[in-house]
């Protein structure tokens, strides 16, 4: 789907603030509110907005900790099998494939140092494959962004 200029210029406004009322961004460009919820729509539709979600803030949520996981398999071809395992561990936010000495790269967070080690050496560690984890601990993230909207 090739984007116009009114959709970029939409999703520009959707990216400031995916609460923002579709007749403030129509009142902004000076079209109709109909016109902006069919583009919407039609955008959600072919996939290019894949959703409007909360993004909550982990620290304030009690998640002091943070780290960024990779994980060697026993067996790739098991990768499937190990990643429903990990699925089930709420601390684990983010699963990828990536190529290198690592099948998985994962994201955890917990609520303080004994807490990551349970994650780590109680939870992911006993997933049957797992051969070995390496984590590299998280301080913040500096920003974070979605793909520039040309």
């Amino acid at each position: 789907m090739e984007l116009d200029e009114y959709d970029k210029l939409i999703l520009k406004e959707l990216e400031k603030d995916g609460r923002k009322p579709f007749s403030d961004i129509a009142k902004k460009m000076e079209i109709s509110n109909t016109m902006v919820h069919q583009r919407v729509n039609r955008m959600r539709a072919e996939g290019i907005i894949k959703k409007m979600a909360l993004e909550l803030d982990e620290r304030k949520m009690g998640y002091e900790w943070s780290a960024f996981t990779g994980i060697i398999l026993k067996e790739d071809c098991n990768s499937e099998i190990i990643i429903d395992a990990l699925k089930e561990i709420p601390e684990v936010v983010e699963c990828y494939y990536i190529t290198g000495q690592y099948t998985l790269y994962i994201r955890i967070v917990a609520k303080n140092s004994e807490h990551m080690r349970k994650v780590l050496y109680e939870k992911i560690d006993h997933i049957p494959g797992v051969l070995k984890t390496e984590s590299l601990i998280d301080f913040g993230r500096a920003f974070k962004r979605n793909v520039p909207i040309e």
